[in-house]
């Protein structure tokens, strides 16, 4: 989803709007900014540092210099190097420059936002949309979008900056579809279309989609307080203020769940919903009013997760395997135990660049033992087009029903977020993304084209330059510029 396009740094609040501006002189922002793509374009750590030391401000520099340094190696590491192709915005305290990827010959942009006032130093850094010539705007076919995807992608196998698998898929006929990389690197085990990668947070479509059909059967509805299953979570007067609806839409006030505690707890003793809210409950307290702000909750989804046991009498995942999962045909998707034998399971890895190289690390010991109704279960690209196919054809829930859960919910000041599913109302798309480390997956479904673009990766933020690759490809086939060669 675009809210997950891109890593960015950022101790200043910036405007989000794009337009292309020519200046005949340099700013002090844009200079910096320059200036920040030449050195990160050396791959050099040293010269990555001595300009930070000298260039980043005050407030910027609170951040850990590992930090910092990790940002613009990772951004050297995906690209190999940037050319600057133009100006596409300039402001006072900002500038956007248009780049091109040396590695990928694609476009991106950045941001960079200095200080108000002179020696203009830097606040902040992040990744921004990118404008594409017009000139070299073309619309292209489906034979065209895969053969770009798969050049695109190779490049980034390649280059070691992508491990995984791509499914792009019209009307649910893949366009394209491939495997990358190694799903395990200690025994140079290779990925395949039928590797199952980590979901993240991804299953949290599968959790909305479990309320809705509850929802339909009239056993619980959108408005119900969350009391009237769970009278004292986190306390009793919480549950009566916090309802379905908040919970599902991230404005309930509930927090993260990986908290310290979580962290600090032994992973063979949390297997199910009840064990992963016993460490829940231990910290949690509502942190505003329901339904009055968006923030990102895990420990709300895990709630939900406790409600569908309550009202089904199931536990979650013998729930989402006889009516999710199952009635979709998801043959490859599961909330597995992983302290038992699992055919097929992609090891996540990260990426780390420390001051004698790269070295790779696996998150076996960094996540959970077991995904639950938060994420962290496992499923393949071609499952995830036929949950996303099963949506569309109202398997799962009715028309009606799916539409509720892909439609942002303004009035609950969830603006790009419905009930499970991250929502783009420009580009008419729903889906979830999912990350942590090692873990990197996204689906996005274009509900008015009859797009699927599907990602997962065992690379940490593996997945990001292949998702919006893939999102301009599909804009592409609407290009105005050109007539399609079919």
């Amino acid at each position: 989803m675009k809210a997950i396009i891109t890593f960015v740094i950022f101790t200043a609040a910036f405007a989000s709007t794009i337009f292309a501006q020519n200046a005949t002189e340099q700013t002090p922002a844009e200079r910096r900014a320059r200036d920040l793509v030449r050195i990160a374009s050396t791959g050099s750590r040293a010269e990555m540092q001595k300009f930070i030391e000298a260039n980043y401000g005050a407030e910027f520099l609170k951040i850990p210099m590992a930090t910092h340094i990790g940002f613009l190696l990772s951004r050297y590491d995906t690209s190999r190097g940037y050319d600057v192709a133009g100006v596409q915005e300039l402001k006072p305290d900002s500038a956007t420059l248009l780049l091109k990827n040396r590695l990928t010959g694609d476009y991106e942009a950045i941001i960079v936002i200095v200080e108000e006032k002179e020696p203009f130093k830097i606040n902040g850094i992040g990744g921004r949309p990118p404008k594409v010539p017009t000139a070299e705007a073309k619309r292209l076919s489906e034979k065209d979008v895969a053969r770009e995807l798969s050049a695109f992608v190779k490049k980034l196998a390649d280059a070691d900056v992508f491990s995984g698998t791509v499914l792009l898929a019209k009307d649910g006929k893949p366009v394209y579809e491939a495997a990358f990389g190694p799903a395990n690197k200690d025994f140079n085990v290779p990925n395949k279309l039928d590797t199952k990668f980590n979901l993240g947070s991804m299953n949290k479509m599968f959790t909305a989609v479990s309320m809705a059909q509850l929802v339909e059967k009239g056993k619980l509805s959108y408005d119900d307080p969350l009391s009237k299953f769970i009278p004292d979570f986190p306390d009793p007067a919480s549950a009566q203020k916090i309802k379905i609806k908040h919970l599902l839409s991230h404005t309930s006030g509930l927090g993260g769940y990986f908290s310290k505690r979580w962290a600090d707890t032994s992973r063979a003793n949390v297997r199910t919903v009840d064990d992963m809210l016993a460490i829940a409950k231990q910290d949690e307290k509502l942190q505003f009013e329901p339904g009055s702000k968006w923030q990102y909750s895990n420990t709300g989804m895990l709630v939900l997760g406790k409600v569908i046991e309550i009202v089904s009498g199931k536990s979650y995942f013998d729930y989402i395997a006889e009516n999710v999962t199952g009635p979709a045909g998801m043959t490859n998707t599961g909330c597995f135990d992983l302290s038992r034998v699992n055919s097929n399971l992609a090891v996540g890895y990260d990426k780390q660049f420390t001051e004698t190289g790269v070295e790779w690390s696996n998150n076996i010991f960094q996540h959970v033992m077991r995904g639950g109704p938060q994420g962290g279960c496992y499923s393949t690209v071609e499952d995830l087009l036929k949950f996303d196919q099963a949506l569309r054809a109202n398997k799962l829930v009715s028309a009606d029903s799916f539409k509720t859960l892909a439609s942002a919910k303004p009035e609950l000041n969830s603006s790009n977020y419905g009930y499970g599913f991250q929502v783009d109302t420009a580009d008419n798309t729903v889906g979830h993304g999912g990350g942590f480390t090692g873990i990197n997956s996204n689906l996005e479904m274009y509900l008015g084209s009859g797009w699927s673009a599907i990602v997962m990766s065992n690379y940490s933020r593996g997945a990001t330059a292949v998702i919006q690759k893939m999102e301009s490809l599909i804009k592409s086939t609407t290009a105005p510029s050109a007539t399609a060669q079919k």
